[in-house]
């Protein structure tokens, strides 16, 4: 079986986009850490990836993620800017752009964190599609965005197929 048609790897050329929302990171006043792990994990599934694109938290997000849907990106995982300080927006920027929601997903994230962390917990993250564009939010600590990769690594291939409007799987019982 060759890497294309393993399960949850890519078989076809999907794109995705990176994009960490980091006031911080954005003034350069430290080096995102979290956006190169999602490129790395995502090209690992057989996406093509462009960024980390790295904007600060608000409207940057939400004109991001906008672009991004524009552009026909399959995916777009965001880092940062999902806890409840008063800088953290970017779920309220992200269902801006959403058609629909996908609750499984954060949901699914949250529980890998609190498995190891109660903080994780905090994190307001949220998923959903926009056009033929699934979008998540990761947390934006290293830990919370391998969380978050750990459990998109198990569905985040079968879910595009989903927006694309693919089938499940033949002998696939599940929702």
């Amino acid at each position: 079986m060759s890497a294309a048609q393993e399960p949850g790897r890519a078989s076809a050329p999907y794109r995705a986009l990176a994009v960490t929302a980091s006031n911080r990171a954005a003034a350069g006043v430290y080096a995102d850490t979290g956006g190169p792990l999602i490129t790395e994990a995502l090209t690992a599934l057989g996406f093509a990836v462009d960024g980390p694109r790295v904007v600060p938290d608000g409207e940057p997000v939400e004109a991001a993620l906008r672009e991004a849907s524009a552009a026909g990106y399959d995916v777009v995982l965001t880092t940062g800017g999902t806890g409840i300080s008063p800088t953290d927006r970017t779920p309220e920027m992200t269902r801006r752009v959403l058609d629909y929601e996908i609750p499984g997903i954060p949901e699914a994230i949250r529980a890998e964190g609190l498995a190891k962390v109660p903080t994780a917990a905090l994190s307001r993250g949220t998923a959903g599609v926009s056009g033929r564009t699934l979008i998540v939010n990761l947390p934006g600590s290293s830990g919370g965005v391998r969380d978050g990769l750990a459990v998109l690594g198990r569905l985040l291939v079968h879910a595009v197929d989903q927006v694309r409007g693919g089938d499940h799987p033949r002998g696939d019982d599940t929702n």
